[in-house]
């Protein structure tokens, strides 16, 4: 079963999503407080289960309504994704994948673990 761990981070706090492995698979962007970054948990459970994937590195792709996964190729030329909510805001990012295959299973994998996974506070564990 996966987790939602959560650290601070400069000027904040912030999260990882991390599989059944201890794996790091979705990570936050940097929130102002801990209510914010809870609010952030809330919506990875509430958004990521149903939302399509964009696949950006296509030509001519299909563009998506938020809440949605992007998935892009970086500046390094690897696949990575972003799960947005449904205002645009970016929730959390996966790290970059050789593949897009990996990019995608990385998805399939915050579907399933992001749901019932247990919320740790590593702030707290010091």
């Amino acid at each position: 079963m996966g987790k939602f761990v959560i650290k601070d981070a400069k000027n904040g706090v912030m999260f990882n999503l991390k599989a059944g492995n201890n794996e790091i698979i979705l990570t936050s962007e940097t929130y102002s407080s801990l209510s914010a970054c809870k609010n952030g948990i809330e919506s990875v459970r509430k958004n990521a289960p149903t939302a399509p994937v964009e696949d950006q590195t296509v030509e001519g792709f299909e563009k998506q309504k938020a809440p949605k996964f992007e998935v892009y190729t970086d500046k390094a030329g690897e696949t990575r994704f972003r799960l947005k909510a449904g205002n645009g805001e970016i929730i959390g990012t996966g790290e970059s994948y050789k593949a897009k295959a990996s990019c995608l299973k990385g998805i399939e994998s915050i579907r399933k673990n992001a749901v019932d996974a247990e919320v740790v506070d590593a702030r707290e564990q010091k």
